[in-house]
């Protein structure tokens, strides 16, 4: 199931591969003077990053706007319209009028350019993309100024070079820039924030239990003991189970168990591994236990699951998030 060769596990890396979190640079615009754009309710998780200047972002139903600066970079995740614009008390334009036409299109505002934003959107697997966005809050602010910004002003830097240039190879170099700025803004946004993360998001943010999650993220089919896993974050057997718990909202084996199930369900969507061969591969010692495991937190058998997985919001459906002490537990709907 996993390269033996690779030397670093990284959970939050196999988080967003399992939810095949693909960032697309869409556009941006150029403003000068006296500008506002109201956005519609996004269909995808957006990002943008502030090149030049300042601008108040003003998300629908939330009252305290926020403040852009030069090199900051934004997240949004929730389905929600909002503003950008040069000052609050600015009546906006419709992005519609601005962006119309052509779907990757960077727009010019005013004669000036007081203010460049460039921005996309994250496309997601249509059946396992929940693990990442349901655990992303409504906004992430990584600031131009906080230590942790620094590479992704250097990436930012980067893409607008590459963006502006003509040479052989921009689109896949503007492509690669973007996926890395990606990247950087969650591990950035878990070193900057406090315990308002959620779910996966603050499990895999938790320095304390990270050397537990790389254990079972780096052999997930090795049947772990709490006093294995407890040794490796150097606490005792009872704290160690209790604090990740309350991190994950699930007990150590509980999401080893979980993580197992979403592998599981990859391979069944991907390959063409028998079950029996996937249950071995996973550390259970008979067919009959895993699929007894899978239907559990699934919902459905695996062989039921592979024949509907063409149907992917069928399958995204059938799941749900459970508010497990602000963990990820999953359940199945009936």
């Amino acid at each position: 199931m996993r390269d033996s060769t690779k030397l670093f596990v990284d959970p939050l890396s196999d988080i967003l591969k399992l939810a095949d979190a693909q960032p697309v640079l869409s556009g941006g615009f150029t403003a000068g003077g006296s500008w506002g754009i109201r956005f519609p309710e996004p269909d995808k998780i957006k990002f943008f990053a502030l090149v030049k200047g300042h601008c108040w972002l003003r998300i629908h139903e939330e009252e305290k706007p926020v403040r852009v600066e030069t090199g900051d970079v934004i997240l949004l995740s929730a389905q929600r319209s909002f503003t950008l614009s040069s000052g609050l008390d600015v009546s906006p334009l419709d992005a519609s009028s601005i962006f119309s036409g052509d779907r990757s299109k960077f727009a010019k505002i005013g004669e000036s350019e007081d203010c460049i934003q460039i921005g996309g959107h994250v496309r997601l697997d249509p059946v396992s993309g929940w693990l990442l966005a349901d655990v992303l809050p409504l906004l992430i602010h990584v600031q131009a100024v906080c230590p942790q910004a620094s590479v992704l002003q250097w990436l930012l830097h980067q893409l607008v070079s590459e963006h502006s240039s003509e040479l052989p190879g921009v689109g896949l170099a503007s492509s690669q820039l973007t996926q890395l700025i990606f990247v950087q803004i969650l591990p950035a946004y878990l070193e900057t924030e406090d315990l308002s993360a959620r779910g996966l998001l603050r499990t895999v943010g938790d320095k304390r239990i990270a050397p537990a999650l790389r254990l079972m993220h780096g052999d997930p089919r090795r049947s772990w003991h709490l006093e294995d896993l407890a040794k490796a974050t150097a606490m005792s057997r009872t704290t160690f189970a209790s604090y990740f718990k309350k991190v994950a909202g699930v007990g150590p084996l509980t999401y080893l168990t979980e993580w197992r199930m979403r592998l599981a369900e990859r391979a069944l969507r991907e390959d063409k591994i028998s079950v029996s061969a996937l249950a071995l591969s996973l550390g259970y010692t008979s067919e009959s236990a895993f699929s007894h495991a899978f239907k559990r937190t699934v919902g459905v058998s695996p062989k039921h699951y592979r024949n509907e997985r063409g149907t992917a919001t069928a399958l995204s459906d059938r799941l749900r998030i459970t508010p497990a002490s602000g963990g990820y537990g999953l359940s199945a709907k009936t």
